[in-house]
Formats: C-alpha cells, structure tokens, sequence
C-alpha cells in the first residue's frame, strides 16, 4: 500500500519545509487551516459548485502534510501536535463524505447512496478507533506495534485517493461511476476494520 512507499516521496517534503516552511506558521496552525479549507470546500458542495469544492478538498488533505513535514523539519513533533492531527484528519474525512449527503444526483444502486455514505463513515471511523482502544483498554505494546505494521487494505493516502476520485466523477457528470466508487469504498474500509480488529484479537490471544 502507500504507505509503505513514503520514502520515496522525501523529495516532495523537503520541498514542502523549503517554501512553507519558512512561513511563521506552526504545525498545529497548519492544520487548522486545513480544518478551514474542508468547511469552505463543504459550502461549495452545499452550493453544488463541485469543481470549487474539490481544489479546497485537496488544499486540505495537502495541508495535512505539510504540518506533519513541517514539524519533523523543525524539531517541533509533540504528542499534543499528533493528537490534534488525528483528530482534524478524522473531521477532514467525515465532513468530505458528509458533503456528498448534499449532492442529490446519486443512483440508487442496492440501497439508498445515504446508506453507502454512513459505512463509508462508519468504516475509516472504527479502523482509527481499533488503534486508540488497543491503547485504552491497554493491550500489549508488542501487539500493537505488530499489528500496525502489518499490510491492511485502506489506510489515509487510499482514502484521499477514493475522495478525489468520487468528486472527480461527480464534477464531469458521471454520478454512476461515483456511486461505484462509494461503494468500493464503504465496503473496503469496513473489510480494513474488521481485519485490523481481528489481527489485533488474534496476535494477543497468540501470545497471552
């Protein structure tokens, strides 16, 4: 999966830290712009101006790199600065398959697209919380550690990739294809959750 090709994307952070960097702009500021540019990007699918809608989506999913590249550039990583990354990713991500709740072109295609929306939600949802309630409920280090390293279908760069994809689709008219593509979606994130859950299960039953 992509994630385990970001060596080779080194490059393109350095670029990042070498022109926005030298902004005075924190990390933790960076991504609360990118929270900024995911609400006007929710006006303009309200407003059915797609196209407008995506350049803002995808200014916010850039800008969640940039803080993170930002911040190891500048010896500024913190526990404070990761948890509030996490949590503006998750709103990022919600308020961007949100939007399509207002997009009244979609098929029916087995069940209504306002039920293909909720498991998309519902899916990349539990796959994040999986990993904060192994923490909770304080399974091994060991176990998690594994388990996180392991190769699972859909994680954040594949996200981004399906929510550009369905907007895309919906800017040039295709709502068919969209719908497919939601529905891809709902059904792999949910098999990641499921997956991620059973291999945490699994690895600390194994190793009790």
């Amino acid at each position: 999966m992509l994630h385990k090709r970001r060596e080779k994307f080194r490059f393109q952070e350095k670029l990042i830290v070498n022109i926005l960097g030298k902004l005075p702009i924190t990390p933790n500021e960076w991504t609360l712009i990118s929270l900024a540019f995911v609400f006007i990007g929710l006006y303009f699918t309200i407003t059915h101006k797609f196209a407008l809608a995506l350049v803002f989506f995808v200014v916010s999913l850039f800008l969640d790199i940039v803080d993170g590249a930002i911040a190891r550039a500048k010896n500024m990583v913190s526990n404070r600065g990761a948890y509030i990354d996490t949590v503006v990713d998750r709103y990022v991500e919600g308020i961007m398959l949100f939007g399509l709740l207002f997009i009244p072109y979609f098929p029916v295609i087995i069940f209504p697209i306002q039920i293909w929306i909720a498991l998309s939600i519902f899916g990349f949802m539990i796959t994040t919380y999986s990993k904060a309630a192994a923490y909770e409920k304080q399974l091994k280090e060991e176990a998690i550690q594994s388990t996180l390293e392991k190769s699972f279908l859909i994680k954040r760069a594949e996200r981004a990739i399906f929510y550009f994809s369905i907007y895309l689709t919906v800017i040039l008219n295709q709502f068919y294809i969209a719908a497919i593509i939601l529905i891809a979606f709902a059904v792999l994130t949910n098999i990641t959750a499921v997956r991620k859950i059973l291999a945490f299960v699994k690895y600390e039953r194994n190793n009790l």
